[in-house]
Order: C-alpha cells, then structure tokens, then sequence
C-alpha cells in the first residue's frame, strides 16, 4: 500500500560481456537450420490433387526399347488424357509413331528424334 513511498535502490548499469563461443556457434547453428527445416517441410507438403495423367506418362522410359508393345496402347491413352494441350499431342504422336517403328524400313531416325525432342520439352515444361 505504502510501497510508493519507499526509497528505490539504485539501479545498476547494464555491462556487455563477450558471448562465449560455444554460445556464439549455438545461435548461430540454429539461426541457420531453423529456416532451413521449415523449407523442407513446407517444401514437401504436396498438395492432395490428383497430378496429370500425361506427366505420369512421361516418368515411362520411352527412349529405350524396355517399353513392351503391349503398354504402347496404355501410354498413349495417359498422353491423350492429359489436361496439357502441347502434352497431349507430343505424346500421343510420339507413341504412335513408336507403334509403326517396328515395321518401318529405310528410316533415318531423324522424324523419331524429332518427335522424343518434342515429347521431352513438353514434359519439362510440365514438371517431369
């Protein structure tokens, strides 16, 4: 009640001491991993819709000859349903033209590499 009326001490300066160093590296380790872990887990969190069915399509090692002919027809329909215009296009053209390869002659293989050029830019484009 009366605490008004008593005399208050004299207050201290405050003085700086050197931080230690195993304090300086502790502040400095966690100023750094901090933002660092909070991209990773932003950074990973995937949103829960459903990705493209021609970018799955693209994840396919189409270049080499371990695609069966049989998965031909199942590759070109992923290709045709993608949302992607340009996709769906390079796609499905490069697959057909792979369905014909193995009974075409005097081929030179540039209309082949031309189509993969176009079909791998595409996917870039789209994130594969």
């Amino acid at each position: 009640m009366f605490d008004h009326l008593t005399p208050r001490r004299p207050r201290r300066p405050l003085t700086t001491r050197p931080v230690p160093a195993r304090s300086r590296l502790f502040a400095i380790g966690a100023a750094a991993a901090i933002p660092a872990m909070l991209l990773g887990v932003l950074g990973g969190a995937r949103s829960a819709a459903p990705q493209d069915s021609g970018v799955v399509a693209c994840a396919y090692p189409l270049a080499t000859q371990d695609v069966p002919v049989d998965d031909y027809a199942k590759i070109r329909a992923e290709f045709d349903g993608s949302r992607w215009p340009d996709l769906r296009s390079a796609g499905t053209a490069y697959v057909d033209l792979a369905m014909q390869l193995p009974g075409a002659t005097y081929t030179d293989g540039y209309e082949t590499v031309s189509f993969y050029q176009r079909l791998s830019a595409a996917c870039a484009r789209h994130g594969q």
